[in-house]
């Protein structure tokens, strides 16, 4: 997440200042986010936190998440969940995917057109089918690379209500609301 945050982020956002606070699993930043949340002091700085839903519940993700900020008191913590994983966003932009694997076979892009891809945010293991479509396809240099081509025309809903939520916390940042 953190790779494709730092490439994607200042392109959608220039001027945007932020830092990525990378976590080992879900379990490690359930432990960080309240010792973060309290420990942080700097005036106007705002927090997001991002987690791949996996097979958990969305809505179950989101509360617990929530519940955790809420209780160190902080209650100005944007929240997102990327339905599935991360790499359902790239399936939501098959144009992205293909700008960043130009060696990739135009069939197996076309595969990503069928009605089962949709909804990227509905496919269950996404970074399988990238990596059966795309065979040099690995999470850290495909994260890399797909933050240098994915835009706000995206068909991952969870990734469109993401750059949303960063679009508004940047816009009040810039006005000082």
């Amino acid at each position: 997440m953190r790779i494709l945050l730092e490439g994607l982020l200042p392109r959608l956002f220039p001027g945007l200042l932020f830092q990525c606070v990378p976590h080992e699993g879900k379990q490690d930043l359930e432990k960080s986010i309240p010792r973060k949340l309290k420990a942080w002091r700097e005036p106007g700085v705002r927090f997001v936190v991002i987690q791949d839903q996996d097979s958990a519940d969305c809505h179950q993700v989101k509360t617990n998440l929530v519940q955790l900020c809420q209780s160190t008191g902080r209650r100005d913590v944007l929240i997102r969940v990327a339905c599935r994983e991360l790499e359902a966003w790239y399936i939501g932009e098959p144009q992205a995917l293909k700008q960043a694997f130009p060696a990739t076979r135009s069939s197996a892009l076309r595969e990503l057109g069928k009605s089962r891809y949709q909804n990227p945010d509905t496919v269950v293991r996404p970074s399988d089918i990238i990596a059966k479509l795309i065979p040099e396809f690995q999470k850290r240099s495909g994260a890399r690379r797909m933050a240098a081509f994915l835009s706000r025309e995206n068909a991952s809903n969870s990734f469109r209500v993401f750059i949303e939520g960063i679009e508004r916390l940047w816009t009040s940042m810039q006005t000082g609301t």
